[in-house]
């Protein structure tokens, strides 16, 4: 596991335990040990700041303490998803039990019922509101498209009434954060930001002229059919010379196969789901990165932390036009904003921006220093160590 990036948050005295070290437990059965959000952010950020930190898994790797992190494995989730979420949250509360914690923080829907059974036994628990779940599933695939209002309305009546049962939500966003707000006993914001100076360019990299990068865009995430990856292709074959890298794993081999497919794909860079230092590297070397995402219910509102990692990378940004997204990205000048769907109106941007090497520093340095000023993980943390001080208080916790 890759150690905690430069430039990552070091102890704070806001929510820093009082008297014995206070043991909190974080709970995913879904995302990676070293999932940046949960692990990398939160849990080290609590390490750091005094608390005895326990992330609890379940993908077969085995235990480890990583980043004063202690790591429980529940054993390698079973196929399907179904079968996942009958037997894993079972064994999530078992060990959560096991570890007397002072404090859980939960961070997968489906552990909801977890959390409300720890609530139950009398502590505090987290719900860590990642994503905004009903409008996702109005877009999950593997539900039939008649059936997702359904499905999205039931999940949202059951979501708020287990929520209602818990000690606070953090959410990712303003827009969850407001969602929760007349739902939850406390609802703060805890933003899903980027560290300051994890991928900065060197001071090498950042002495020299913008014209140096090379003719190149990027986008780092999901390859998927909702990030509109096939506008991204289909704008590249609009822009002679250009080169376009994609960092990421599909997760639909029929969707890859239609993307090979296109004319604008031998423009393509494909490197696959690569590691942090070669994401740094990447958007050192690129003169845009993308962040061109459908416009769909779930992404209208939401904050991409990819738009906010070029912007720390001094890249400039091409974001989908939502209300939100085009407020950020004019008020700071980091970007142009267009419409996701449209190839010859990305192909125009993406020229304005690779064409103009003025443009390129301005707008890379204007993103950059917006991230140092307002949209910074070390902010986020301050938001996070604050709601555990408020809901632990003074007092010690449970002896282990």
């Amino acid at each position: 596991m890759s150690r905690l990036p430069a430039g990552a948050p070091v102890a704070s005295s806001v929510g820093a335990p009082v008297g014995a070290c206070r043991r909190v437990l974080h709970l995913t059965t879904v995302h990676p040990r070293d999932d940046i959000r949960i692990f990398r952010k939160e849990c080290v950020s609590l390490a750091r700041a005094g608390y005895d930190v326990v992330q609890v898994v379940g993908d077969g790797q085995g235990d480890a303490v990583v980043d004063g992190v202690r790591i429980v494995d529940i054993g390698a989730r079973p196929a399907g998803r179904l079968a996942r979420m009958r037997r894993q949250p079972a064994l999530a509360l078992a060990a959560a039990r096991r570890e007397r914690p002072a404090l859980v923080h939960l961070h997968d829907p489906e552990l909801l019922p977890v959390g409300v059974a720890l609530a139950r036994d009398g502590l505090p628990v987290v719900y860590d509101a990642h994503e905004d779940v009903p409008r996702q599933v109005l877009t999950k695939q593997w539900i039939a498209a008649p059936l997702r209002p359904l499905v999205a309305r039931a999940f949202e009546a059951y979501e708020n009434r287990q929520v209602r049962r818990l000690a606070a939500v953090a959410a990712a966003t303003p827009h969850i954060g407001e969602r929760f707000g007349p739902i939850a006993r406390r609802s703060v914001v805890v933003g899903n930001y980027p560290f300051t100076e994890e991928l900065a360019p060197d001071a090498a990299a950042a002495a020299a002229a913008a014209a140096a990068r090379e003719r190149m865009v990027c986008y780092v995430g999901g390859l998927m059919r909702t990030r509109g990856l096939l506008t991204m292709v289909r704008a590249a074959a609009r822009v002679p010379g250009l080169r376009l890298v994609l960092c990421g794993r599909f997760e639909d081999a029929a969707f890859e196969a239609e993307l090979r497919s296109e004319p604008g794909w031998a423009q393509v860079d494909f490197r696959g789901q690569v590691g942090r230092a070669e994401v740094r590297d990447v958007m050192a070397r690129a003169r845009a990165g993308l962040v061109t995402l459908l416009p769909l219910p779930s992404y209208r509102d939401s904050l991409p932390i990819k738009m906010f990692e070029y912007m720390s990378a001094a890249l400039p940004v091409v974001a989908s036009d939502f209300p939100l997204w085009r407020g950020i990205v004019e008020r700071h000048g980091c970007g142009l904003c267009v419409d996701p769907a449209d190839a010859a109106a990305l192909a125009a941007a993406i020229v304005r921006i690779v064409d103009d090497a003025a443009a390129v520093a301005r707008m890379g340095a204007a993103g950059r220093a917006a991230v140092l000023s307002e949209y910074h993980w070390p902010r986020a943390e301050a938001a996070l160590l604050a709601l555990y001080c408020e809901l632990l208080g003074g007092a010690a916790g449970r002896a282990p």
